[in-house]
């Protein structure tokens, strides 16, 4: 062969070799590295692990920020309802009804833009919606899930009666910093191998079939994450253990597939429900954070790339060795975007970055119309129920779609406001989600008018905005004074709390009841 057309040829074989070793490392059957770290596999403090793994830990203490914002999020914890205030108490971006749509539920009390990781257990013990005015704080014990690694010594201990104690119950029981969550959540201490920590999510492998010994190192890197970034629920004690968390993705991990699910895992099989709004008195799901079922057929999910290919990218230590950055947080606060260009390398940051904000700008437009529609749902059946005229010979069955509307309606936008990418998980499935959850909410507004004959239709052609106003505070103290609730139309519809003042300052009990 002439030689001038030999050498071209063996470039491209051997540029394609090295294409496929780069891609065999995204199927990744690649074993995790293993050490001899001389810990007991029972060590859960961070500091602990931490001086055995010094560079890892330092880039872990890196969760501590809580300034830096993006567009749209941040680690500044600022009032996700309110767009009143300046930050660091509240911020532009965002959602003004949250607190009108949680009505009657914890989550109304208050809901922060998420700090670090390292500030799980310290955020989780101060925050309003645990009860800090009374010795019990009105949540399970399921609620200290995802805060801490001394889940693992709580269940071994008290097995499944652990769930169902009252959350107060385990204030004092840990240290705010070193049993946050960390290494133990994440890692075997003895040889650092992943592992899983989470009960649901192994009592889900376990349903579907899957045996967690033979997962592949690219699947653990994701599902360590999906122990705790995901939707779930508390078990109804005529389904099993009392308030023992449980992810509903037996049916599939879409919107549709969990309200389908949701159907039959309530009360004796009843529809399941985390609490009846007071306003519509419709039974409401509360939906959580379900980046892994976002993520998964996404773009990126799809195509191979776990949670720690971007959001723990590889870097080189003091050492000069490659490791993984364990400050999890998103790629956009690194002007230079490493994490997506070990992949989009031929992009520039900024091209990459304005790619990111024209997908979370299409999200977001969309997802204050879901919420404004949903709450528009809210207040039609409301006005419904007040109606004193004529009403349809059908009302109470139209009455009864239309509250499944607004539930099926607020689950659906639920899951792409509570999901933290603002839609960049995954575009598509978030977009296709808000469509749907205006046409569900939109469908209890129509719903509602026809059982009074249209009585009730001139109030909805004017601005939702107008009717109802968005709550934009509301607190467990405010709750205390009558004259607060007489102050907006739809918490006139709450107890007043008895007077009380504050029991708990994060771990520490101040009164006495």
């Amino acid at each position: 062969m002439n030689k001038r057309f030999f050498l071209p040829i063996l470039v491209i074989v051997a540029l394609g070799l090295l294409l496929a070793g780069g891609c065999s490392d995204v199927e990744t059957e690649l074993k995790t590295p293993k050490y001899k770290t001389g810990l007991a596999e029972k060590e859960l403090s961070n500091a602990a692990i931490g001086k055995a793994f010094p560079q890892q830990y330092k880039s872990y203490q890196q969760n501590d920020e809580s300034t830096v914002m993006t567009v749209y999020k941040g680690s500044v914890p600022f009032n996700k309802n309110d767009n009143v205030d300046n930050l660091p108490e509240g911020y532009k971006y965002a959602q003004p009804y949250l607190k009108n749509l949680w009505l009657g539920y914890p989550f109304m009390y208050e809901y922060r833009e998420a700090r670090g990781h390292t500030h799980a257990v310290e955020d989780f013990t101060h925050i309003d919606r645990i009860n800090r005015y009374a010795e019990k704080g009105g949540l399970p014990a399921t609620c200290w899930n995802c805060k801490t690694p001394k889940m693992m010594e709580w269940v071994a201990k008290d097995g499944d009666n652990f769930w169902s104690k009252d959350v107060n119950e385990f204030r004092g029981q840990l240290d705010s910093r070193d049993h946050t969550i960390g290494c133990a959540n994440c890692h075997n201490p003895t040889d650092m191998s992943l592992r899983l920590y989470s009960v649901p999510l192994k009592d889900w492998l376990k349903r579907s079939g899957q045996d967690e010994s033979k997962l592949t190192r690219n699947e653990m890197r994701s599902l360590v994450c999906a122990q705790c970034h995901v939707e779930y629920y508390f078990t109804n004690p005529t389904q099993g253990p009392a308030a023992k968390p449980v992810f509903p993705w037996d049916n599939g991990f879409n919107p549709e597939d969990m309200y389908q699910y949701y159907k039959t895992h309530g009360k004796d099989n009843a529809p399941f429900a985390d609490w009846v709004h007071p306003i519509s008195k419709t039974p409401m799901i509360k939906m959580q954070h379900p980046e892994y079922e976002t993520w998964r057929d996404g773009p990126h999910g799809a195509a191979g790339v776990s949670c720690a290919d971007c959001h723990m990218p590889y870097q080189k230590g003091e050492d000069k060795k490659k490791m993984s950055s364990h400050w999890w947080t998103s790629p956009l606060k690194d002007p230079e975007l490493h994490a997506c260009r070990q992949c989009h390398a031929d992009k520039s940051a900024d091209y990459l970055k304005e790619r990111v904000l024209y997908t979370q700008k299409k999200t977001f437009d969309q997802l204050l119309i879901a919420e404004e529609t949903s709450v528009k749902a809210h207040e039609a059946v409301h006005q419904a129920d007040a109606y004193t005229g004529a009403k349809a010979a059908n009302f109470d069955k139209l009455m009864a779609e239309a509250r499944e509307m607004i539930r099926k309606g607020q689950l659906f936008w639920d899951y792409v406001s509570a999901e933290n990418s603002v839609g960049f998980h995954n575009p598509a499935k978030a977009l296709d989600t808000l469509a749907s959850s205006i046409q569900f909410s939109q469908r209890a507004v129509d719903l509602a008018c026809q059982a009074t004959n249209f009585g009730i239709s001139p109030l909805f052609v004017q601005d939702i905005k107008t009717l109802v106003p968005p709550i934009v505070k509301m607190s467990r103290k405010l709750q205390q004074d009558p004259a607060y609730l007489q102050s907006h139309p739809w918490l006139k519809v709450l107890p007043v709390f008895p007077a009380a003042d504050l029991m708990w300052d994060g771990q520490k009990k101040i009164a006495t009841p």
